[in-house]
């Protein structure tokens, strides 16, 4: 099961991995492991691919992120794949995905000649942008009859699906509105009207994608294994600008549209 109808599925730079993803879980989806020990695994991958980071070993460490975010990709593909959707796992996999994103960031503080204040400014313009693609494409999802695990707005804990138990779905929500919060406020406040729109334009979301948690794994991977690790915080908060242009431009084509 896809995320979207195939009619509208769009190149999605951010999900190099999902071909790679979908051979692990035909390995998988016959077998006892879940969702959560994919999460799990991917959690150890960018765990090594830090700690790589921190010791100098910049080719291994853009291995372990890209790996990651393969697995990133498998523990979804996974729960569609044993039809087991799940509340839990789509939380624990968003905590585990900005934990891993901010000590990727104090670690690049630490291997490079970039204060801890300009990574974690960094660090914050690349959740403001994953945001933004989480956002439309969320958006793009609901309207379109896709996977609906991730909703738009986030305001109070969903019930609990198929075993899971509501009290581990209300902590978790709790954990993650603390995390997110800020960010989906600020993109919201960007961007308020942006669930009127009737169509992303395919390539809209391709360019979209770019902001995307894969595709910005691999640009940091790309910049370690070059040799470039002092330029990524740079990177990311220049690369922020794209944010107001992606937004304008949405309002443009919703206006064109609707003329």
């Amino acid at each position: 099961m896809s995320k979207l109808p195939k009619e509208h599925k769009f190149i999605d730079v951010s999900d190099y991995g999902r071909p790679f993803a979908k051979m692990i879980v035909n390995n998988l989806k016959d077998t006892k492991y879940t969702p959560i020990d994919v999460t799990i695994w991917f959690i150890i991958s960018g765990i090594i691919g830090i700690l790589c980071i921190s010791a100098g070993y910049y080719w291994l460490a853009g291995f372990f992120l890209i790996f990651k975010s393969i697995l990133d990709a498998a523990d979804g593909e996974l729960a569609r794949a044993k039809n087991t959707p799940s509340h839990t796992g789509r939380y624990f996999d968003s905590i585990s995905d900005i934990i891993l994103n901010l000590m990727i960031f104090v670690t690049l503080s630490y291997v490079t000649n970039d204060s801890l204040i300009v990574c974690l400014i960094a660090f914050a313009l690349l959740q403001l942008q994953g945001t933004l693609y989480n956002y439309y494409y969320v958006i793009l999802r609901n309207k379109l009859n896709g996977d609906k695990t991730s909703r738009v707005f986030e305001h109070e804990a969903p019930k609990a699906l198929g075993n899971e138990k509501q009290r581990t779905v209300n902590r978790l929500f709790f954990i993650y509105t603390v995390l997110y919060g800020i960010f989906d406020k600020i993109i919201y406040t960007l961007d308020s009207d942006a669930f009127e729109m009737k169509k992303f334009p395919k390539s809209f979301m391709t360019l979209v994608s770019t902001f995307g948690l894969g595709f910005q794994l691999l640009i940091i991977s790309f910049l370690l294994a070059l040799g470039y690790k002092n330029f990524i915080a740079d990177f990311f908060i220049y690369y922020s600008i794209l944010i107001i242009v992606l937004i304008f431009t949405r309002k443009i084509i919703n206006k064109k549209m609707t003329i």
